[in-house]
């Protein structure tokens, strides 16, 4: 029994040697180490967002705040849940018929055709109009609508463009598939059938897959696509053959459309989002000072990353593969594990409280983040500043290190310089806009610091392993981190907030059409939500403001932000454009002149 204890108090000597090892309050490449390789492992899958094994990873953080003893924020508990669509399913009525005579002839879903992923959901019945390549492009002298009618009918319009076989033609910019549904719904159409022409030649006929591009479905509008012999079949009613019929347009680069005789097609489509949920973590340390202490510091990064590559790898494997995500951004989680684990551990914490907080969904459009400003159980304008850690684990020989948003307060840059003791060869960027978290904060008008050490070969690939993290290197930039954040939350004065404007706009003649919207990708309303405006711009002139949802520009109907910037292309700088948003469920009409970059 002597000989049992004795085992036991040596097993919990060794247990609590292990705890002390992996809780030094100090920020250690060894505890970098410990958390990355747990967070890129196999056994998490790639955190995908609202998987189990995200789900997974958001219990560990919470678990490492608990331990270091942060608290959850006010009215919340350390794992904050928030919903998303996932994906796309079809319910009950998708269906495709043509009507040739007193002929009824059934197309079969998933063989015969499919419903594209941005249909709208309803019913179409109307006259059938082959109307070419579905482009119409004044500029390029070329409409495929010229001379024919479609209000009312369903259009069948091919893929590709007219020079399909040149990757640098003009006409790519009209060739995706939701810009020419848009275009035939703004014809009038009710509905639009796509097929691919037998050109070019290696073009397998495949059918589209339901795939989800978290663009919004084009409201109201029925939109399929069809095997190749079906259109095929439909053009020898009319004595016509369908490959010479594309050959002939093609080589003479002339619009060739006409009406079917007697023919009807019925289109019903029924697209369903999938909703989820997935999680965000967060926790605080309250900050020593009376006043002070209302005042935030929010240090982030988003712990989500691709899962086996469901979306947007670069990884061009055929057999699915597990996206470990190591640099991107168990780095970036690991940063603010142990930066909450140095912050808590001081005797005297800072004046201002600090927010440590966990972002899922910023694969998927800064989903995470941007319902946290949203549903923030801190007012936003106690937020102090943000700093954003995303891929910071791949410190090269350079010693360069990136620093986006270091225009957004005017202490920034001197205060970096002056904690920059390691010697960084910083890089800095004033914009505070960019594809991370942080970006979800600055629109709301908070000083934002991104903290960044460059892409990869591996980046969003398979390959991006935790033997490949530089943790000594990793180690020196959340040191710079921490006194710069303590810096911060123990001035006198929070930092000041700069608007950086923004380089935003559609290319049209060699200038950049500009209107200075700021877009809510979180968003899934009907239309193009704007979640802000740049200062000065002409949407802000116009009196556009963030959360207004768009409706409608220059009589173009937006039911998303697609909608918007193919609207754009339409119009040139100067030109004065009639706006339609809806705001507090109110619809306004404002007018605003467009600019230039």
């Amino acid at each position: 029994m002597k000989n049992i204890f004795i085992i036991i108090a040596i097993l919990l000597a060794a247990i609590g040697c292990m705890f002390e090892i992996q809780n030094d309050p100090e920020i250690t490449a060894e505890e970098l180490q410990t958390h990355i390789s747990y967070l890129a492992s196999d056994e998490l899958q790639g955190r995908f967002t609202g998987t189990e094994q995200c789900s997974t990873a958001a219990v560990y953080i919470q678990t490492e705040f608990e331990t270091y003893g942060l608290k959850p924020l006010p009215e919340s508990d350390f794992i904050m849940p928030f919903p998303f669509i996932a994906g796309l399913e079809l319910a009950e009525n998708n269906s495709l018929q043509f009507k040739i005579e007193n002929n009824i002839q059934p197309s079969r879903l998933n063989i015969d055709h499919v419903t594209m992923p941005f249909s709208g959901s309803g019913k179409a019945e109307g006259k059938l109009v082959f109307a070419g390549y579905g482009i119409s492009a004044p500029k390029l002298n070329y409409d495929d609508y010229k001379d024919i009618d479609v209000m009312g009918k369903i259009v069948v319009v091919m893929r590709y463009s007219p020079e399909y076989d040149n990757p640098h033609s003009q006409f790519e910019e009209y060739s995706s598939y939701r810009h020419k549904a848009a275009v035939a719904r703004d014809k009038g159409a009710a509905g639009i059938i796509f097929v691919n022409g037998f050109q070019p030649k290696d073009d397998e006929d495949k059918l589209i897959e339901l795939k989800y591009d978290r663009g919004g479905s084009i409201t109201d509008f029925p939109a399929v696509q069809v095997k190749r012999y079906l259109i095929d079949a439909l053009f020898e009613t009319e004595y016509k053959n369908f490959s010479d019929h594309q050959l002939m347009m093609t080589e003479g680069k002339n619009p060739a459309s006409f009406e079917f005789k007697n023919i009807y097609a019925v289109i019903e489509t029924n697209v369903k989002e999938i909703e989820k949920e997935s999680w965000n973590v967060a926790g605080c340390i309250e900050g020593s000072d009376p006043e002070l202490k209302n005042e935030y510091i929010v240090i982030g990064a988003h712990f989500d990353h691709l899962g086996m590559g469901e979306e947007g790898s670069l990884y061009r494997g055929k057999e699915p593969m597990i996206h470990n995500g190591a640099d991107d951004n168990a780095s970036g989680t690991s940063g603010i594990l142990e930066l909450a684990e140095k912050f808590a551990s001081l005797q005297i914490k800072p004046k201002r409280s600090l927010i440590f907080a966990a972002f899922s969904g910023e694969e998927l459009g800064l989903l995470g983040s941007s319902y946290f400003v949203n549903h923030s159980p801190i007012e936003l304008n106690k937020i102090s500043a943000m700093i954003n850690l995303d891929m910071i684990g791949r410190l090269n020989d350079s010693n360069e290190l990136i620093v986006y948003g270091t225009g957004t307060s005017p202490v920034w840059k001197n205060l970096l310089n002056d904690k920059n003791t390691a010697g960084f060869k910083l890089a800095f960027n004033d914009d505070g806009y960019g594809p991370s978290d942080h970006s979800s904060f600055y629109i709301k008008d908070i000083p934002v610091l991104f903290f960044f050490t460059g892409t990869h070969g591996d980046y969003h690939r398979p390959s991006d392993d935790a033997d490949k993290i530089n943790y000594k290197g990793e180690q020196k930039i959340l040191n710079l981190v921490y006194n710069t954040a303590l810096e911060i939350a123990n001035a006198e004065s929070k930092p000041e907030f700069v608007n950086v404007p923004r380089k935003e706009g559609a290319s049209v003649g060699g200038w950049k059409v500009y209107v200075g919207t700021i877009p809510d990708y979180a968003s899934t309303s009907e239309g193009f939500k704007i979640s802000g405006v740049t200062d000065g711009s002409p949407a802000q002139k116009a009196g556009l403001q963030g959360g207004d949802i768009m409706l409608s520009f220059g009589g173009k109907t937006i039911s998303n932000i697609y909608d918007y910037v193919y609207a754009l292309k339409e119009f040139v700088p100067g030109d004065t454009v009639e706006v339609v948003v809806l705001r507090n469920n109110e619809k306004l009409t404002l007018n605003v002149e467009l600019g230039a970059r």
